[in-house]
């Protein structure tokens, strides 16, 4: 039981990032499903992209805050936030990965996890 509890944890989780994503207007949100990978290091990987540094930061911060406000969860790790072109949010089940447009087409991750069912979220206008 307390198994399918934390599979549903993670799934909440992962909803909450990209709640937080979008309200700081994300654009092509992806959410990679690793459960079923053996050599996964996470639950799910949620991947955006954002047009400039500051709006990199921004969405991070927006993440952060909503899983706080919403879930009580803050990340366990955060790399990246001096360079804020990959800023990653490791919540331990779910890591958020918010790339500058660029930097995300240079390291592919969608392509390194093509085993993970991907869910692609549509963008809010």
């Amino acid at each position: 039981m307390a198994k399918k509890s934390a599979k549903q944890n993670s799934e909440v989780l992962c909803d909450a990032i990209v709640e937080g994503m979008q309200e700081n207007k994300a654009q092509d949100i992806v959410v990679l499903d690793l459960r079923e990978i053996g050599s996964a290091v996470a639950d799910f990987f949620v991947i955006c992209s954002g047009e400039s540094s500051t709006q990199v930061d921004g969405i991070s911060s927006a993440v952060t805050r909503f899983t706080r406000k919403e879930l009580s969860e803050k990340p366990w790790n955060i790399e990246g936030k001096s360079n804020r072109e990959w800023i990653l949010l490791d919540y331990v089940s779910v890591v958020a990965h918010v790339f500058y447009k660029d930097t995300r087409a240079f390291f592919d991750l969608e392509d390194l996890w093509a085993d993970a069912k991907r869910t692609n979220i549509p963008n809010l206008n």
